[in-house]
């Protein structure tokens, strides 16, 4: 019915839905980074699994390592991202007691 690619490809797809629903829904500030690091995770996997698919048939091949390479620094990459977003939220609700967004912006007017 499905071949690999397929699979891989409905299931970044969900990802991506989850993590656009997530940001759209969402007003607490940490399952705003949550619902970014679904998107970059959506990303990292249609990436793979379209190199392994321009690699050959069988989808369990090598993969081009410079794709690899690529997808463990944006790993890397959204770790930092979401460290130094923590730290920020951190200090937001030291400062502020709260983590909800439209408090916050009530609160800058």
């Amino acid at each position: 019915m499905f071949d690999m690619l397929q699979i891989y490809l409905i299931f970044a797809l969900i990802l991506y839905v989850l993590g656009i629903y997530t940001l759209a829904s969402a007003r607490n500030m940490i399952k705003l980074v949550i619902g970014i690091e679904i998107l970059v995770a959506a990303a990292n996997l249609n990436f793979l699994a379209l190199a392994a698919f321009t690699a050959g048939p069988n989808i369990l091949g090598p993969i081009d390592p410079t794709v690899q390479t690529f997808v463990i620094l944006s790993i890397i990459v959204g770790g930092v991202v979401a460290a130094v977003a923590m730290s920020l939220i951190v200090n937001a609700y030291r400062h502020y007691g709260t983590l909800d967004i439209r408090e916050l912006r009530r609160l800058r007017e």
